[in-house]
């Protein structure tokens, strides 16, 4: 399972986007999480929320995994789109990581 996904979900005519992503905690600790951004498509996010943290990344994927089965039971679909709210869940993990700078993992 990727790192970084997109689900949405049309009803109605409008369609609604949830952006997730498996992050390294600060510290080398070996402590991920995983952040979700949520709102509709075209709009700035109107929830970012944060579940962890996982003993490794594997863990965060797993859980990920999860849940993403459970949002297609509920009609979202795994879709292509490029994450447009990453700035939106950086700030969050900067929040988590109580303001200390983190190093990047490709």
């Amino acid at each position: 399972m990727p790192r970084n996904l997109c689900l949405t979900r049309q009803c109605l005519g409008l369609v609604t986007r949830i952006e997730c992503s498996i992050r390294p905690l600060a510290g080398d600790t070996g402590m991920w999480t995983l952040l979700f951004a949520a709102g509709m498509t075209g709009e700035q996010p109107s929830t970012i929320k944060s579940q962890g943290p996982f003993h490794g990344p594997f863990v965060a994927e797993n859980m990920l995994e999860s849940i993403v089965q459970s949002l297609t039971l509920h009609g979202y679909e795994l879709a292509d789109d490029p994450q447009i709210w990453c700035l939106h869940l950086q700030a969050h993990l900067r929040q988590l990581n109580g303001g200390q700078p983190q190093a990047v993992h490709l």
